[in-house]
C-alpha cells in the first residue's frame, strides 16, 4: 500500500481542527453507519449547505467515505439517490519533524511473528521483513526518491551523488534500539532499490550525525 504524503496527513488533521468538521465527525464515528445530510445537519444544528460543504470537502480529503442509498416515502430503495457518508477507520498519524513509527512498528511485529515460527533468528527475520516491505514500496512509488518522500527520510544529494538523510523516520526507536530499528531501516532502503529498479546506487551503514546525515544509512554511488 502506498503511504499518503506527509503533507496530505497534516492537512487531514489540521482539517479536524475545525469545530464544525470535527463535530461532524464525531457524530458519524459515533453513529457507525452511514448518515445521510439531513440528519446531521439537523443533529447539530446546522444550516444544510454548511453541513454539505464541509462533509464533501472532508470527503475529498479522505476523512469520510461516501455513498448513496434511496429513501424515499415508500421505503428503503425508493426516491432519488441520496449522499451518505461514514467516518473512515485507517489512522492517521502526523508530526514534525515527520516520522514513520506506524512503518517501523508493523515490521518490527513481522519481524517478531517470524521469529516465533521459524528456527530463524531475529536479526535474519528483520533483513528479510524490510528488504521485502521496501521492495513493495520500490515497486509502488517507482523511483527510490519516491520512497524517500513516503517514508521520511529528508534526501539531501551531494555533488558526488551521494544521497544522506537528514532525518531519521525512526528516530526515537532507533535511540533505545539502534541495533535493530537500524537493521531494518538498511533492509529497507535496499529493497526499496531494488523494487523500483535502481542498479546505480547502494546502501553505506554510517554514524548518525556523519556529515549531514541523521540517519544510520546513506546512499551511495555504486562504483
Amino acid at each position: 500500500m502506498v503511504s499518503s504524503s506527509w503533507s496530505a496527513r497534516t492537512a487531514i488533521v489540521a482539517s479536524l481542527g475545525d469545530p464544525t468538521r470535527r463535530a461532524l465527525f464525531d457524530y458519524l464515528r459515533q453513529a457507525g453507519k452511514p448518515v445521510g445530510r439531513d440528519e446531521l445537519a439537523h443533529a447539530l444544528e446546522l444550516p444544510r449547505a454548511v453541513a454539505a460543504t464541509q462533509l464533501d470537502r472532508m470527503a475529498r480529503e479522505g476523512i469520510l467515505s461516501v455513498s448513496f442509498s434511496k429513501t424515499g416515502p415508500g421505503g428503503p430503495g425508493t426516491g432519488r439517490p441520496a449522499k451518505r457518508y461514514a467516518a473512515v477507520t485507517t489512522e492517521v498519524l502526523a508530526s514534525v519533524p515527520e516520522r514513520s513509527y506506524e512503518l517501523i512498528g508493523d515490521l518490527i511485529a513481522a519481524a517478531a511473528e517470524r521469529s516465533m515460527v521459524n528456527e530463524e533468528s531475529v536479526e535474519q527475520n528483520a533483513r528479510a521483513v524490510g528488504r521485502e516491505r521496501g521492495y513493495e514500496l520500490g515497486q509502488a512509488h517507482g523511483t527510490i526518491e519516491g520512497v524517500l518522500e513516503a517514508t521520511g527520510y529528508s534526501p539531501l544529494s551531494i555533488d558526488d551523488g551521494t544521497i544522506e538523510f537528514t532525518n531519521c523516520p525512526f528516530h526515537r526507536l532507533a535511540l533505545d534500539h539502534p541495533m535493530l530499528v537500524c537493521c531494518l531501516s538498511g533492509a529497507l532502503l535496499e529493497g526499496a532499490l531494488e523494487g523500483c529498479g535502481d542498479a546505480t546506487r547502494s546502501v553505506e551503514a554510517v554514524s548518525p550525525g556523519h556529515g549531514g546525515s541523521q540517519c544510520c544509512a546513506r546512499l551511495i554511488r555504486r562504483s
